[in-house]
């Protein structure tokens, strides 16, 4: 059953392993950190393991649907997306959900499914600088036609995710400086543009509705927050590091084969270990070589995109493949150093396994687009072997002799 399946997925099928992969793995690590919340809110834990079950199921029709579609044609959709973006990211700032002093999220009219636009925004700039970069390859090095144009959509959709999502506008904009870099545009026009990018970032950190919440989290992590002397003592729940405290003691206690799957007991303590934290719990419940196991998993995904890169004989198809791959492990990497204190506390869910909805959906549109580039590959190569093999001589048959 399982080689039939496979055999009507077309594109790179290490992608599609992975994918699986992981998808399993989160349903057994959200079923298993969903304790708390459901208490909370007063559900069963099956409930919660219905709906994610349920949001990873429709992911998989849309990489399914996103896979069979010729990637060309996403150029054209970019500028639709493009177009749709902006706009939204601007409702979201005026309008959206507030939620810890940050409006990121907009409500979906009907369902009441809410949805980050950044997610949509992230995906619609890779394959806008994508459809730009491929079309400008001859005249890339020109500043007017070029290079304005392209940065001026990176810094101006980075502005408007930065004034709520600091962290995520910091990944988008690395993940876009890397796709200039393979598209050829100048290193010093970059580097002259990403100081102003800095400035603008730090203005906008400086201002913004969530600039103390950036300059704790930044002071916790680099260990100068200090605790303002009071008479009464401070609980352990008020401590800054009270989140990477007791994601490191996950870690710690997980050793090296880990408690086992549902075994965790940090999850009933550390906040969000359904989503932000959810590789603590991973760790804690699989231990180090679970861990292990699941980063393994993500650097093998890049490898196969960048295999995807290097084959792919158009160019849209070279910078789809590249930005989207990293944008996706670079988002992996980022939510693994947080957990396991390389970084600052942020709110970037581990792509695939934390427990989510629209952001499931807009990863699986992402893989869909990247295993359509590979399906593109595969198709052209099967043309050649076709190309290549000796075509069958016609025998004229002639008078038969007597």
């Amino acid at each position: 059953m399982l080689q039939n399946i496979m055999s009507k997925l077309k594109g790179d099928r290490w992608i599609w392993i992975i994918v699986i992969i992981l998808s399993g793995w989160s349903l057994l690590a959200v079923y298993s950190s969903v304790g708390t919340l459901a208490y909370k809110e007063g559900k069963g834990t099956e409930m919660y393991l219905l709906k994610h079950f349920s949001i990873i199921a429709i992911g998989f029709v849309l990489m399914y649907l996103s896979h069979k579609l010729d990637y060309r044609y996403y150029a054209g959709i970019s500028k639709i997306l493009m177009g749709i973006t902006i706009p939204l990211l601007l409702f979201t700032l005026v309008f959206g959900s507030s939620v810890n002093q940050a409006s990121r999220w907009l409500t979906i009219p009907g369902i009441g499914m809410t949805f980050q636009t950044s997610d949509l925004a992230k995906l619609s700039l890779i394959v806008f600088l994508a459809r730009m970069l491929s079309r400008k390859q001859e005249e890339i090095k020109d500043v007017k036609k070029a290079f304005l144009p392209i940065m001026g959509s990176v810094c101006g959709v980075f502005v408007l995710i930065a004034w709520a999502n600091m962290s995520t506008a910091i990944m988008l904009f690395g993940v876009s400086v890397l796709l200039l870099l393979i598209g050829r545009i100048s290193f010093k026009q970059i580097a002259i543009v990403s100081a102003g990018v800095v400035l603008l970032g730090i203005i906008v950190v400086s201002i913004g509705p969530r600039r103390a919440t950036y300059y704790s989290r930044v002071k916790t992590f680099l260990g100068v927050e200090k605790k303002e002397e009071s008479a009464s003592p401070v609980s352990f729940q008020d401590d800054k590091n009270y989140q990477a405290n007791n994601a490191k003691i996950a870690i710690a206690t997980g050793g090296l084969f880990g408690k086992g799957p549902g075994n965790s007991v940090q999850r009933n303590v550390l906040p969000h270990p359904y989503s932000d934290f959810i590789y603590a719990i991973i760790i804690e419940e699989y231990g180090t070589v679970g861990g292990v196991i699941l980063l393994f998993l993500y650097l093998a995904f890049m490898y196969r995109c960048i295999r995807i890169v290097t084959m792919s004989p158009k160019a849209f198809g070279t910078f789809l493949a590249a930005g989207l791959g990293f944008s996706l492990t670079i988002q992996a990497l980022a939510n693994m150093a947080v957990a396991v204190g390389l970084g600052p506390v942020t709110g970037v869910p581990l792509p695939l396994v934390s427990m989510g909805g629209t952001s499931i959906l807009f990863t699986s549109v992402a893989l869909g687009i990247i295993l359509s580039v590979s399906r593109n590959i595969e198709e052209l190569k099967g043309k050649e072997q076709l190309d290549e093999k000796p075509k069958p001589k016609k025998v004229v048959i002639g008078s038969i002799p007597a």
